[in-house]
């Protein structure tokens, strides 16, 4: 019950940055370009990166915390963070060619599946 207790408060605190982001970034930049969107990817990739790297191999940190921040808080914040950590990890771990197939298998399938998504959505609607 902890686990997902620290997940679910890692997650809200993650979505509402998020939206503050987004609605920061629109009034600042314009809503032209999802400007909120990539800030919160890079943050995100960077907190991850920092983070999981702090907490597996330079200081022993709780399952718990590791939790709130990667899953919840990041995990709220945005999932791209999660993408590009694994596919870092699997370009260390297995190489270039599985780091490859992840990153092209998650840009043409989701892209495919939003193209589904706003079709089925349009038909139905």
């Amino acid at each position: 019950m902890m686990k997902i207790l620290a997940v679910a408060v890692g997650g809200s605190i993650g979505a509402v940055t998020r939206y503050l982001v987004s609605t920061w970034a629109a009034g600042k930049f314009g809503p032209f370009f999802p400007y909120g969107t990539l800030i919160v990817n890079v943050v995100g990739c960077f907190i991850i990166g920092a983070f999981m790297t702090f907490a597996t191999e330079r200081y022993l940190i709780s399952p718990y915390w590791r939790l709130l921040v990667t899953v919840g808080f990041v995990g709220g914040l945005t999932t791209f963070s999660s993408f590009s950590y694994e596919t870092f990890k699997l370009l260390e771990d297995s190489g270039c060619a599985a780091a490859i197939s992840n990153i092209a298998a998650n840009c043409v399938l989701g892209f495919f599946a939003t193209w589904l998504g706003i079709l089925t959505a349009r038909l139905v609607g």
